[in-house]
């Protein structure tokens, strides 16, 4: 037996369980993990509260780092003893021991620490496909990062100021401010505070912005949109705060012809190659130290109810991960 987090319902962080489950062997095309650290996302709480739709009785937590305990029959490339990595559409992180399919495992780096892993393979090639893929972000752009001092925020305006963009962040608090500029902003602003929209025309001379990435969702979404350049692109990633309610596709049009996006990592990394190509351009940029991964909190399995109830509060401060 092992132990891992499950739900038998959706609802608050309550809902979370701390149980012993039985682990069988691998499948023919899985391989067996032994879980070092396990990263928390914004996702998880939508699985947990019903946000996305998942069976139940169920596990959570779609990426994690650990070990190779055994392979089945047909995998290839892998052995016992490898540290690897991963992110996966099923939930069932929060465990122990898990078993994967190979196809969504990588190789870490010896460069790459355990917990650099587990808090970077969600949140680091979210932040590889929005800079390099979703709006491929060019020296010179003005761009708009929301939640700019979280797990993905973090990694985002790092990378993008290494690409020389010009970064405006967003963040809750003057602390929160404070790490942003540590971490790529040129320029913060406080929510509740300062006026968003009015701030970034003063900042970019009424020009605008090239790209937002957003992942707050309803209560950012058309301060957002006013303050894109003409032809600029609005990149919606995330719903902290509730989903982006319908709108006419008229108000892309009469702010200069934008252009809107919704994307999911797992349609980015859907094909083996994308993600074994997205990874080692993270594995890189990391390695190079252009991008720090700041954890910010660490938490022992058993407590991922806190860790999931500090990160809806917005205690939390760049990455989060779950100590086995």
């Amino acid at each position: 037996m092992t132990k891992a987090i499950r739900i038998e319902r959706h609802g608050g962080p309550e809902a979370l369980q701390y149980v012993d489950v039985e682990v069988g062997a691998p499948g023919p095309d899985e391989v067996q993990l032994r879980h070092t650290a396990i990263g928390i996302n914004y996702i998880d709480v939508y699985d947990r509260t019903g946000l996305y739709p998942m069976p139940l009785p169920g596990g959570l937590g779609r990426e994690a780092a650990g070990v190779v305990l055994a392979v089945g029959r047909k995998v290839k490339g892998f052995r016992r003893g490898d540290r690897v990595a991963y992110v996966h559409t099923a939930p069932g992180a929060y465990a122990e021991v898990r078993n994967v399919p190979a196809a969504r495992l990588v190789k870490v780096p010896k460069s790459i620490s355990d917990e650099q892993a587990a808090a970077m393979m969600l949140k680091g090639l979210t932040a590889q496909y929005l800079l390099r893929r979703t709006y491929r972000v060019k020296r010179g752009d003005w761009i708009l990062v929301h939640a700019a001092a979280g797990g993905v925020g973090l990694i985002l305006t790092q990378w993008a100021r290494a690409l020389g963009a010009r970064v405006i962040g967003v963040v809750g608090s003057d602390a929160k401010a404070q790490l942003a500029r540590r971490h790529g902003c040129h320029h913060v602003l406080v929510s509740g505070r300062d006026d968003l929209v009015a701030s970034v025309k003063k900042l970019t001379k009424n020009a605008g912005v090239a790209v937002v990435y957003d992942s707050v969702g309803a209560d950012t979404f058309i301060p957002s949109l006013d303050c894109l350049a003409p032809l600029g692109m609005m990149v919606t990633y995330g719903n902290a705060s509730g989903p982006v309610p319908p709108f006419s596709p008229l108000e892309l049009s009469k702010r200069g012809s934008l252009f809107l996006t919704r994307p999911s990592l797992f349609a980015y990394i859907a094909q083996r190659r994308d993600l074994d190509a997205m990874a080692r351009d993270l594995f890189r940029a990391v390695s190079s130290r252009k991008v720090k991964i700041v954890i910010g909190q660490r938490y022992p399995l058993a407590e991922a109810g806190q860790a999931h109830a500090d990160l809806e509060a917005r205690k939390t401060t760049g990455s989060t991960v779950l100590i086995p």
